[in-house]
C-alpha cells in the first residue's frame, strides 16, 4: 500500500509541509512505523515551460522544499518507496549531482558519502525508538546508493 503525497507549485513555493505532516503525524501516533516502511512516494506537479530541459531535482524551489522536509524529518528515507526510485530522487533533491544521458544520475561522490553516513546515523538512532533494530535495513539503504558497508560499522551505532 503506497502512500502518495501530491505536491503542487503552491505547496512547494510556500514551503508548506502540511501534506506530509498530516500523514507523518498520524503514522507516529499509531506507533506502527514498520508497517509504513518503503511505502511513501511523492507526486510532484510543478509547471515548467515546454522548452525547460531541467529535471525536477534541478529546480531550486523544489530542492528548497525537500531541504525543509529533510530538516523536519531526517529519518524520512526509511519510509520512501525505494523500489519505485523515491530514495534516489530524494537523494537527488539534497545531494549535488549531474545528469548524463549516457550515464544517468551522477552524484558528487563526497557529498553522497556525507549524506549517506548522516542518514545512517540518524536512522540508527531513530529506528530503535520503534523497536526496529535491524542493521540489514541500513545496509540495504546504503546498497541502494551504491555502497557496500561492513557489519562492523553498524555494530558501532
Amino acid at each position: 500500500m503506497t502512500i502518495a503525497i501530491t505536491l503542487d507549485a503552491e505547496i512547494i513555493n510556500s514551503l508548506d509541509l502540511a501534506p506530509v505532516q498530516k500523514i507523518i503525524d498520524n503514522l507516529l501516533t499509531t506507533g506502527v512505523v514498520a508497517a509504513y516502511e518503503q511505502q511513501l512516494s511523492f507526486s510532484i506537479n510543478y509547471p515548467l515551460d515546454e522548452d525547460d530541459p531541467r529535471e525536477l531535482p534541478e529546480i531550486p524551489e523544489i530542492r528548497l522544499w525537500f531541504i525543509r522536509l529533510d530538516s523536519r524529518y531526517p529519518w524520512l528515507p526509511f519510509l520512501l518507496d525505494w523500489k519505485a526510485g523515491e530514495l534516489a530522487r530524494y537523494t537527488a533533491m539534497l545531494v549535488p549531482h549531474q545528469f548524463s544521458v549516457s550515464e544517468g544520475l551522477q552524484f558528487n561522490p563526497e557529498a553522497l558519502e556525507i549524506f549517506l553516513m548522516y542518514k545512517l546515523f540518524v536512522l540508527g538512532d531513530w529506528l530503535p525508538q520503534y523497536s526496529i533494530n535491524s542493521p540489514s535495513r541500513l545496509k540495504s539503504m546504503a546498497q541502494m546508493l551504491g555502497y557496500d558497508l561492513e557489519d562492523e560499522l553498524f555494530a558501532m551505532f
